[in-house]
């Protein structure tokens, strides 16, 4: 007989929107048969621009989750656990009372420009990856600390938080941080699992700025008795530390089934690559601008961070500024049909990184290249997802050479795992199957590290992986051979 073994609560927060989610657990008396999501709360997020800075609104944020975990109580009152997962990088400054010091800085802010040089003249990028094994992106949290100390902020900070850890904070009273997002800063020694105290004391951040690590699957604490007077969650409810990196979880529940397999946790941003044993801090992998970032279990994500999503949903967002809704189903439909062999943009340049006038920043890249420049938005769709696509391929083959892996399927996740025409193109580039699913990997992923921490499922990552299959339904792309192919 098949009953509710347990139920765990998700918060899962992106850069374009967030949600709360009863992760629910069925089996038998003696294992796990299946897992099934439920959104329980779903809210927007997106940054405000104050003083030409660009901010996140954390406490609005932390209010939508409140009113999530009070909608999750109501539906299921015996939630065992809560885990929390955003995105990488930023972080919150706080005081020596821990109050926040204010709003924090959003990632795609640009004031880390003129700090770059600064930081590698302290720390040069081959000694740099030598330790961290990360990737060159010009807001991981390293550059953004240095822009910060030149600020009036700095003198009142007394620790920092990553949001995720923030937000765990602010639930339970305790200050951790946990180790999948600490990888992404920049700060954090890769080989040791634990923060760098020469590269801190090198670009001159106190080594006590961040608290202690934790490990995904280990217990932050319990609720605070407002935290539970205002959710109604059970005093019994604690908060347990997942991959709170959302790329983290997301891997997690990608359902592979072999272990020459590769992914692209597709989203706002994709992150593309290998799961390993260890990491690659080799010359070679630096110059390829591979990252080595923290998995659960100890595993690296060995992966390069590409453009995503982000490049259609601002073109869209710009569309619809200066007229009706654009109904997205129609717009796929419409380029599908536009002929292949159209012009590429370079998903990863910096010029994407902002919001706002996306389409004719992606124009304006095209005819620079000397490339035809989509005259529909059909046409302009049709480049952003054939761009995406030839970049999902050069990374797969880049990542299978740099780490001896032989690739057998590449696994997409997240929201572009919905994009029909975005797999196939990935699947005719890469010249490899794709499979498709789950689209809520991120929120999945945080439910069975939570599960297994409570002894609601058991196993290894590849057993997770096992109850993932057998719980979704997955597409299965196969490349034509008749596709240009990578």
């Amino acid at each position: 007989m098949t009953t509710v073994r347990a139920v765990f609560g998700a918060v899962d927060i992106g850069a374009s929107g967030g949600r709360v989610m009863a992760g629910i657990v069925e089996g038998s008396d003696h294992a796990a048969h299946r897992v099934r999501l439920e959104v329980v709360h779903r809210f927007g997020n997106r940054v405000s621009e104050r003083d030409g800075s660009l901010f996140w609104d954390i406490r609005g944020l932390f209010d939508q989750v409140l009113t999530g975990l009070g909608k999750l109580a109501g539906s299921y009152p015996d939630v065992v656990s809560i885990g929390i997962d955003t995105w990488a990088v930023d972080y919150a400054l706080l005081d020596a009372d821990g109050e926040l010091v204010a709003d924090p800085y959003a990632y795609r802010d640009d004031r880390t420009a003129a700090v770059i040089d600064s930081v590698h003249a302290a720390m040069p990028p081959e000694e740099l990856y030598a330790i961290t094994g990360l990737q060159f992106l010009p807001f991981n949290t390293i550059y953004q600390l240095a822009a910060e100390k030149l600020g009036e902020r700095w003198q009142r900070a007394s620790a920092a938080l990553l949001l995720p850890d923030l937000l765990a904070y602010w639930l339970t009273g305790v200050q951790r941080s946990e180790a999948t997002n600490a990888s992404t800063t920049g700060l954090f020694d890769a080989a040791r699992h634990d923060w760098s105290t020469l590269v801190l004391d090198r670009v001159g951040i106190p080594s006590t700025l961040f608290p202690p690590v934790s490990a995904a699957g280990s217990v932050t604490g319990s609720l605070l008795p407002g935290i539970v007077s205002r959710t109604g969650l059970s005093r019994s409810t604690l908060v347990t530390a997942v991959g709170s990196h959302d790329t983290a979880s997301a891997v997690v529940a990608v359902p592979a089934e072999q272990p020459g397999f590769a992914y692209i946790s597709s989203g706002t941003w994709s992150l593309v690559g290998v799961e390993l044993e260890q990491p690659i801090l080799t010359e070679a992998s630096r110059e390829a601008n591979f990252t080595n970032e923290g998995g659960v279990d100890n595993r690296i994500r060995y992966l390069r961070n590409a453009g995503g999503l982000w490049l259609l949903t601002e073109s869209i967002r710009e569309w619809e500024s200066d007229g009706p809704p654009v109904d997205l189903a129609d717009l796929l439909t419409a380029a599908e049909q536009v002929r292949p062999g159209g012009p590429l943009v370079d998903v990863d340049a910096e010029e994407f990184i902002a919001p706002g006038r996306m389409p004719q920043r992606i124009a304006a890249a095209c005819e620079r290249s000397g490339q035809p420049v989509p005259q529909t938005r059909a046409e302009l769709v049709r480049c952003v997802l054939d761009s995406l696509a030839h970049a999902y391929a050069d990374i797969v083959q880049q990542a299978g050479r740099l780490s001896g892996r032989e690739i057998d399927v590449v696994h997409v996740v997240g929201g572009g795992s919905q994009n029909a025409l975005l797999c196939q193109l990935t699947a005719d580039r890469c010249g490899l199957p794709v499979v498709a699913g789950p689209v809520e990997a991120t929120a999945l992923g945080n439910v069975l590290v939570q599960a297994r921490t409570h002894g609601a499922v058991a196993g290894t990552l590849e057993d997770l992986r096992e109850l993932v299959v057998r719980s979704y339904d997955l597409t299965h792309y196969a490349p034509q051979e008749s596709a240009v192919r990578s």
